[in-house]
């Protein structure tokens, strides 16, 4: 299958063999504005900002939490919604659940159990110091009082796992919130049976936050732990708590961690945000996404080298990508206030190496 372009391009494309990454291509104003050519000078979206780097909002690992039903049976309440914020020990859902009646029943014969052979033992001891039981008999007695307070202890700390309150039988299994915190995520639905261990709601506690920085290898080698983050256009602050020591392969990019404590309440996890690192210096030069192409293996960007009332000309210009983020990407080979094209990229592509012919 061949590639496709505008009647009005294919026959520009006609018009002239191919040309080579190193050429020139030449474009008359008509042409510019036909194909929907702009251009953008190199460093004019950076504000004069240091070290801008995309980075991840994310929950520190040690602040959330997962409300799970300890044991399976049907959801008859849910109290709260994502979103919600809610305090320790509030109950956020009600589970309708048999086995926990069967846990509750358990817990209730294995303690009269125990409490009966305590007596048998209390009364064996009496009638032994007496004289009128052997001793063996007595050791028997202690034995079994011992196995049943065993077994009634492991009846109890069956309960506190499942988060059951030990006593009288009956009664929904209430679910309660183990931090203060915001619910992040709802996993189950009401009336909704559910088998031990599904989760219910993800709660976290959103201060202080991680943002999760990729960062190019050569700028990473220079930072330290301890070293000021900020977002950019922002008043939210922190620091860099973690610098990674594994390169991701593709982007040959280091995982920076930084922690946010001042202005996290404004952040929400998973969003995307840039972050600026003081003193950092940043590496290579940032464009949008959108003005670069691949060729023969290699990242090109047209680079416009004249313009004037009639036209303008373009150089395809091999770049090393330092590391990308989001819509913009850091590359070296290209200096500030050089002009590249951002719209239109794809049809200069096609001029330069004549997709379009059949």
């Amino acid at each position: 299958m061949h590639a496709r372009l505008s009647p009005y391009f294919l026959l520009l494309a006609l018009a002239s063999p191919p040309a080579s990454p190193a050429e020139t291509l030449t474009l008359q104003a008509a042409q510019l504005k036909a194909l929907g050519i702009a251009t953008q000078t190199v460093g004019a979206a950076d504000d004069g900002r240091p070290g801008g780097l995309p980075a991840r909002v994310v929950v520190p690992n040690e602040q959330m939490r997962v409300v799970a039903a300890p044991v399976g049976g049907m959801i008859e309440l849910l109290a709260v919604a994502p979103g919600a914020s809610v305090r320790r020990g509030q109950v956020v859902a009600r589970l309708a659940s048999p086995q926990a009646l069967e846990l509750q029943r358990d817990a209730l014969q294995a303690g009269s159990q125990s409490a009966l052979l305590q007596q048998n033992l209390k009364r064996d001891e009496q009638l032994f110091a007496e004289g009128l039981i052997a001793e063996s008999r007595l050791q028997a007695t202690r034995a079994a009082a011992a196995q049943a307070g065993a077994q009634a202890s492991e009846r109890r700390q069956g309960l506190a796992l499942a988060g059951i309150a030990p006593g009288k039988l009956g009664g929904p299994l209430s679910l309660l919130a183990p931090i203060d915190g915001i619910v992040l995520e709802q996993a189950a639905q009401l009336g909704q049976r559910v088998e031990a261990s599904a989760p219910i709601y993800r709660i976290a506690r959103l201060s202080p936050l991680w943002l999760e920085i990729q960062a190019p290898l050569g700028l990473a080698a220079g930072l330290r732990e301890g070293m000021p983050v900020k977002l950019a256009n922002s008043a939210v602050s922190g620091k860099l708590i973690a610098v990674g020591r594994v390169v991701d392969s593709a982007s040959q990019s280091v995982l920076l961690r930084a922690a946010v404590s001042k202005g996290a309440e404004t952040l929400t996890p998973g969003q995307v945000v840039e972050v600026e690192l003081a003193g950092a210096d940043r590496t290579g030069q940032r464009l949008p996404a959108a003005a670069l192409f691949r060729h023969d293996g290699k990242t090109f960007a047209f680079v416009q080298v004249s313009s004037d009332d009639q036209g303008a000309s373009f150089a395809a210009r091999p770049l090393r990508v330092v590391s990308q983020g989001g819509e913009t990407v850091a590359v070296e080979g290209i200096k500030a206030n050089e002009r590249v094209a951002v719209k239109g990229v794809s049809a200069l592509k096609a001029m330069l190496t004549g997709v379009g012919k059949e």
